[in-house]
C-alpha cells in the first residue's frame, strides 16, 4: 500500500503520487486505479477512479520550488502536458512548501504556477498551429475544415487539440464523434476533441459582476489517454482562446472565461502565450495498493 492524495481542477480529477514513493508499473497503476467503476473510491472523493496519476517530483532546494510532473493517463499513456494537472501539482507542492510561486517542469516544458487561495494561476507556454507542432499529417494548417463530420481547427497547447465552434455543445454527440476525430488519419499522435459555443447573453457570464471577461465560451472535451469526456479540460479551454483569437471571434483584448461542466476556468493570451486560472480542490487523501502488473492484459 502507498499513500496518495486526490485533487480535482474544476472536476479534471487525477491521483497524486510522491514520485519518491517507488511504483513499479506506473502504467499498471494508473489503469488499476484511475477506472471509473473499479478505481480510487472514497467517502469524501466526488466519484469512483481518475483521469490520470500525477507522479510528482519536488525539488525545493530551488526558488521557487520546482515540481517534475508526469502525467500517466488511464490508458496507461504519457501526457505531455495538461493544464488543470499542472495546477493540481502546483497546488500539492505549495501545500507542502507554504510557496505562493512555483515552478512546475512538465514534458511540454517548465511552467509558472502563482497560488492565491484555492485558486491557481499557470502559464501555459506559446500556443501553435503549425502542422509540424501539432503535429498533421500534412505541410499545412488545419484550420476550419471537415473532419468525419465535424468542422475543426487543429491548434497545440501543449497537447494536440482540434477544436470546433459550435452553436450548442450539447447539441454535438461527443461519445460519437469525438472517436473518430481523435483517431483521425490527420493527427498521426491522436487529439483532443474539443468543443466550444459562444454566449451572446453577456448576463450569462458565471463569473462575478467584476470579471472584466470579454467572452464566455461552454466546452465540451473528449480527452486522448482518457478516451471519454472529461469534466474539465484546461488545455482545450486554451485551445479554445487561441482558436478564437486566430478566428476573430474575440470582441476585445482580456480574458475570456471558458466553462467546461466542472466549473470555470479563465485564460489569458499575450503574443501568443496563454495563462489558465481556475480554482483547484484537495479531495481526500487515502492508500492504494501497487497494481500487479500481470493483471494487466
Amino acid at each position: 500500500m502507498i499513500s496518495v492524495s486526490k485533487y480535482h481542477g474544476t472536476g479534471n480529477d487525477f491521483i497524486v503520487v510522491d514520485a519518491a514513493i517507488p511504483v513499479p508499473d506506473r502504467r499498471a497503476f494508473a489503469i488499476e486505479h484511475c477506472d471509473r467503476e473499479t478505481g480510487i473510491n472514497h467517502p469524501d472523493t466526488e466519484s469512483n477512479g481518475a483521469d490520470g496519476v500525477l507522479f510528482l517530483a519536488l525539488e525545493d532546494q530551488y526558488s521557487p520550488p520546482r515540481v517534475v510532473m508526469t502525467l500517466v493517463q488511464p490508458d496507461g499513456s504519457v501526457a505531455e502536458m495538461c493544464g488543470n494537472g499542472a495546477r493540481c501539482a502546483a497546488a500539492w507542492a505549495a501545500r507542502k512548501t507554504d510557496a505562493d510561486e512555483l515552478m512546475v517542469d512538465t514534458q511540454a516544458g517548465t511552467r509558472r504556477a502563482i497560488i492565491e487561495d484555492e485558486t491557481v494561476r499557470v502559464e501555459m507556454g506559446h500556443t501553435t498551429f503549425l502542422p509540424d507542432k501539432v503535429p498533421l499529417a500534412r505541410e499545412s494548417p488545419l484550420v476550419e475544415e471537415d473532419v468525419e463530420g465535424l468542422t475543426v481547427t487543429a491548434v497545440n497547447t501543449g497537447v494536440p487539440h482540434a477544436v470546433a465552434f459550435v452553436d450548442d455543445v450539447n447539441s454535438v454527440d461527443l461519445e460519437r464523434v469525438g472517436p473518430l476525430v481523435r483517431n483521425a488519419s490527420v493527427f498521426p499522435s491522436g487529439a483532443n476533441v474539443t468543443l466550444a459555443s459562444a454566449r451572446s447573453d453577456r448576463d450569462t457570464t458565471p463569473l462575478d459582476s467584476d470579471s472584466d471577461a470579454v467572452a464566455v465560451f461552454d466546452q465540451r472535451t473528449f480527452e486522448r489517454g482518457v478516451e471519454g469526456e472529461t469534466d474539465s479540460c484546461g488545455t482545450g479551454a486554451v485551445a479554445i482562446a487561441a482558436v478564437a483569437d486566430r478566428q476573430g471571434f474575440l470582441p476585445d483584448e482580456g480574458p475570456i472565461t471558458v466553462c467546461p461542466p466542472g466549473g470555470d476556468l479563465e485564460v489569458s493570451l499575450s503574443a501568443g502565450v496563454a495563462t489558465l486560472s481556475g480554482p483547484v480542490v484537495r479531495e481526500c487523501s487515502t492508500d492504494l495498493s501497487v497494481a500487479d502488473p500481470r493483471r494487466i492484459s
